[in-house]
């Protein structure tokens, strides 16, 4: 799944983009950024602690640093960057909360600016919409009906300013319809607000301008400095971590802003374990067990035969599989079974 690093020209969206994959990524250019970033989780780190391996993999994200889009420019430009945000599947917002200079720091009014723009180009979409399933449903086409139906709840929103996204009445089915049309207002979305290196906590009225935002349409919200981060990014340890502990943080910012982003796309985490490597990988909220194993391998989805499951949780209390196991906490689930985030997992299968 891919995330869209998104925001006006200059609030930073290519620094965080560089520090969350280490990509030395220039500054603004009409192509995108594509890279993969770990993300950092405690959780990995202790299990590692827990059972000897020779190697351990991060789950990851894919992220995509859109290029921003200067007032003023063509049509052309707008579109491109409308199309490549309709390409993924949430969104990062990139605000700015620092000074760059010119003395004017304005998060809610580039919010709006950001926002607005996005909002008339669904509500382009949902109305060029309206009108083709206006015409099939006349015929009688059924599917047509229920697309008109949900183009005609959305419109309004939209032309209140609205995003789709800031309803939660949408059924399933609903959602469904309008991912098909790549509404980008309907993606979920992670605000950052970019700080000064002396508001890592982000408290400043600008930060927190932001996270009303956030709060108020759904999305979800981080502060993080982009230019520490891209600093802290390019030294190895133990000098990152050094400079870390100086700043009073128990890890570098992208890690909770990585966190943030998988919470966003709706994901839950679980662990695969063996004496040649630990990995983490990631699956949607309520997928089956077998749907687990298969981001682990094909084979193991298609002969399926149970899942030995325990939590990161057990392993802390008990410190061993064994022991685990001899306290009754290691659980046989079957093909039904939905994966819960944290969990430890062997699968059996048999093709």
């Amino acid at each position: 799944m891919e995330v869209g690093i998104v925001g006006l020209p200059g609030v930073g969206k290519t620094a965080l983009f560089s520090a969350l994959t280490g990509i030395k990524a220039e500054g603004y250019s009409e192509k995108a950024h594509v890279g993969v970033a770990d993300i950092p989780d405690p959780r990995l780190d202790l299990v590692a602690k827990h059972i000897p391996t020779r190697k351990v993999v991060h789950a990851t994200l894919h992220l995509v640093d859109i290029p921003g889009v200067p007032a003023g420019s063509d049509a052309r430009k707008l579109n491109s960057f409308l199309e490549q945000i309709r390409q993924v599947e949430a969104i990062c917002h990139v605000v700015r909360c620092f000074d760059d200079g010119s003395g004017k720091i304005d998060p809610s009014g580039d919010i709006t600016n950001m926002e607005t723009e996005l909002v008339l180009a669904d509500l382009v979409v949902a109305e060029g919409g309206a009108e083709k399933s206006t015409k099939l449903a006349a015929r009688g086409a059924e599917d047509a009906k229920a697309r008109l139906a949900v183009l005609e709840r959305a419109i309004p929103m939209l032309g209140d300013g609205r995003s789709i996204r800031a309803s939660e009445e949408w059924s399933e089915n609903e959602r469904l319809i309008l991912k098909n049309y790549g509404f980008v207002t309907a993606k979920p979305v992670l605000c950052v607000a970019n700080v000064d290196e002396d508001d890592l906590e982000g408290d400043s009225q600008h930060a927190q301008a932001v996270k009303r935002y956030a709060l108020e349409t759904g999305a979800g919200f981080v502060a993080v400095c982009a230019k520490l981060e891209a600093e802290l990014a390019e030294l190895e340890e133990p000098d990152r971590s050094e400079m870390v502990q100086s700043l009073g943080l128990k890890e570098p910012a992208v890690g909770s802003l990585a966190r943030a982003a998988q919470t966003v796309l709706g994901l839950a985490t679980f662990y695969t374990t063996s004496e040649k490597e630990i990995h983490a990988w990631t699956v949607p909220l309520g997928a089956s067990a077998p749907e687990a194993a298969g981001a682990v391998h094909s084979d193991m989805q298609r002969g399926f035969i149970r899942a030995e499951c325990y939590h990161v949780s057990d392993l802390e209390q008990y410190g061993t599989e064994k022991a685990i196991r001899e306290a009754g906490k290691l659980r046989s689930e079957g093909k039904h079974y939905q994966m819960e985030d944290g969990e430890v997992v062997r699968f059996l299968f048999n093709v």
